[in-house]
């Protein structure tokens, strides 16, 4: 019996980064998987954003100017959006100690380092919100030493 798997249509997704770019990044990829988008460029302004609309899923960059990432998932445990998955995005690389930390705390579901893969990314995010990914065709990724036939 496979459970029903729901439209990706039906679910927000907030990602919060202080880097532009990467925030178009990664807007393009989740609307690709038919997600909607919210943005926040601070942990100020995602926690405004979390209280007007509770998002289904929260891409949160562990390092952020003011606010932090790690910050914001605490204060989150605590409010209506306590059980909103938080997938914990980082350019640092983070030791054994701190990740163990990170792991710990109840709604943070993935830690990801940059640079995110989009595919991997996309399957996180499906699976974790059982949502049915968009029927679209995927370039095979052989890798780097592939002749490409």
């Amino acid at each position: 019996m496979s459970e029903e798997l729901e439209d990706p249509k039906t679910k927000l997704v907030l990602i919060v980064d202080d880097d532009a770019g990467l925030v178009d990044m990664l807007s393009t990829w989740v609307k690709s998987e038919g997600f909607q988008v919210e943005t926040a460029a601070s942990g100020d302004q995602a926690l405004r954003k979390i209280d007007a609309r509770t998002p289904d899923l929260i891409l949160l960059d562990y390092m952020l100017p003011g606010t932090g990432g790690y910050e914001v998932a605490k204060e989150l445990q605590s409010g209506d959006a306590r059980a909103v998955p938080v997938f914990l995005i980082t350019g640092r690389r983070l030791d054994r100690a701190q990740t163990e930390m990170l792991r710990r705390e109840s709604n943070v579901k993935e830690y990801i380092e940059k640079p995110v893969k989009p595919a991997v990314l996309a399957s996180l995010i499906h699976r974790t919100l059982r949502t049915r990914p968009p029927v679209i065709a995927r370039k095979q990724d052989r890798g780097p030493l592939s002749s490409g036939w």
